[in-house]
């Protein structure tokens, strides 16, 4: 994903230039809220650089931007105060700032779909159990009720398995 430098600056080709061959990624520059926006329009981007003097005079046109970024990182900073290396470790950090939290809502999700599948299936292995337990359970339905409380018991296997491996990496 590239990058959208959004500045009036005279010298942004060659600042986006340097930032971009630092960063590896492609960056492009819009000189105004049009060229953002349409940029925007055009295609997703990991961040968006808006500079402050254009925020700070036209307060519309950076909502509007935001509005547009979509999950773009959206940075706001001053240009001429700032130097290159100074874009190049605010873009960096914010991207692996993103990098960790997209990690970490991963993690937190395969935890509550691991959690999730083996309730289920602890339940499934309960109810087929109880079901089996009772004593006027026809053959044919007693069959399939211990193919369930198998399919069950070697899901739940499965899913033990391979939640260690996670929790090793992790610890």
């Amino acid at each position: 994903m590239s990058i959208l430098m959004v500045t009036g600056m005279e010298g942004a080709r060659n600042c986006a230039a340097v930032v971009g061959t630092q960063l590896g990624k492609e960056v492009q520059v819009a000189e105004g809220r049009k060229a953002a926006l349409a940029a925007l329009r055009r295609r997703e981007f990991a961040a968006v650089v808006v500079d402050e003097t254009i925020a700070e005079c036209d307060p519309a046109a950076a909502e509007a931007i935001w509005a547009c970024a979509g999950l773009a990182i959206p940075l706001q900073i001053n240009f001429a105060l700032s130097g290159a290396a100074r874009l190049i470790r605010e873009i960096r950090s914010a991207l692996h700032r993103r990098e960790r939290e997209q990690s970490l809502a991963r993690q937190a999700a395969t935890v509550a779909i691991e959690t999730e599948l083996k309730t289920t299936v602890a339940g499934l292995l309960l109810q087929s159990q109880l079901a089996l337990s009772q004593g006027e359970v026809p053959a044919p339905v007693a069959d399939r009720l211990r193919v369930v409380a198998d399919l069950a018991g070697s899901l739940r296997q499965q899913l033990s398995l391979t939640a260690q491996p996670q929790r090793e990496t992790a610890g």
